[in-house]
């Protein structure tokens, strides 16, 4: 008798619910290709991830292969470099790069004209909408030695040419100034826009008290920017380990491979062209498991020094 009275009600919300879902069908039906792309392109491989642990058949049961794969991939000679390049690149991308996109955000406010604000934001977001296949071939025939407009400049001055594609000394500056190109618009925006959210009763206060913009910025801007600062640093460490595939493989060449080649293009490697699944499955298992306690480390940290974290 108790369990109908409890069930009872239960029943009630759940009818109450697919009545809803029934008036709002056509909303469920325009998400439903974001909720089947989630479930195909995230969800079911996490799911896979499990082939780190089996030794991968196209047919017939897998076999367990316990961290027979891990033992392999720490045991490559080539792993450390790959490790190395990864963690050099994701460190110039996401530590170096970071105080730009705030800079830029910073400059962006201090412009007075409106129309010329707009126009330097139309232009700095553009390339953001750009391929890296675009991009890449944007930045090679701007920097080929013979005909690219830098070696033009530097001819200028009696210098060059110069091939930035094929040293190893230039394309990791090669890769961090690309990447500056194509994010500084875009990855300002969070930042901007927390700047003109701000109240302007302070910046009325700080004229009354006579502040210069020096001031305004450290004692207004710069407090208000340290929340979207914090949340975004802890965010991006989540992909520190990824240093940007696409970026990387159409930038690479033979000449500059060794310094360049990352994870990611080394899980490509292994899965695409030699088919070796579970192995490459394994490293980015590996890559994925370091992003995940580098996320929880910064947030625990940032939570213990500022209060504030992702959550």
């Amino acid at each position: 008798m108790n369990d109908r009275l409890l069930s009872a009600p239960r029943r009630d919300r759940w009818k109450a619910a697919f009545k809803q879902m029934r008036t709002d069908k056509i909303l469920y039906v325009l998400i439903a290709p974001t909720i089947l792309y989630f479930i195909i392109f995230r969800v079911w491989p996490i799911w896979n991830m499990r082939m780190a642990f089996f030794n991968y058949k196209a047919r017939g049961p897998w076999e367990w292969a316990g961290l027979k794969y891990f033992h392999m991939v720490f045991s490559t000679s080539a792993f450390a470099d790959i490790l190395k390049n990864t963690l050099i690149i994701s460190f110039m991308k996401y530590i170096l790069l970071f105080p730009f996109f705030v800079l830029f955000a910073i400059l962006l406010n201090e412009i007075r004209s409106r129309r010329a604000r707009n126009a330097i934001q139309a232009v700095s977001y553009l390339p953001h909408l750009l391929s890296w296949v675009v991009i890449a071939g944007i930045w090679i025939s701007f920097l080929n030695p013979s005909s690219g407009a830098v070696n033009q400049v530097l001819g200028w001055f009696g210098a060059g040419p110069y091939d930035f594609m094929t040293s190893k000394g230039a394309i990791r500056w090669v890769l961090f100034f690309s990447e500056a190109w194509r994010s500084l618009g875009w990855d300002s925006i969070i930042f901007f826009t927390a700047i003109i959210n701000i109240s302007p009763d302070l910046f009325e206060a700080a004229d009354m008290d006579g502040a210069n913009r020096a001031q305004v910025i450290r004692a207004i801007i710069l407090p208000a920017l340290v929340i979207p600062m914090t949340t975004v640093f802890i965010l991006n460490l989540g992909f520190f380990m990824t240093a940007g595939f696409d970026q990387v493989f159409n930038f690479t060449n033979p000449a500059v491979n060794s310094v360049v080649d990352i994870l990611d293009t080394y899980i490509y490697r292994l899965g695409l062209d030699n088919g070796q699944y579970s192995l490459a499955c394994a490293v980015s298992l590996i890559k994925g498991g370091v992003g995940l306690i580098l996320v929880l480390l910064t947030h625990v940290t940032s939570k213990r020094l500022t209060g504030q974290g992702v959550w």
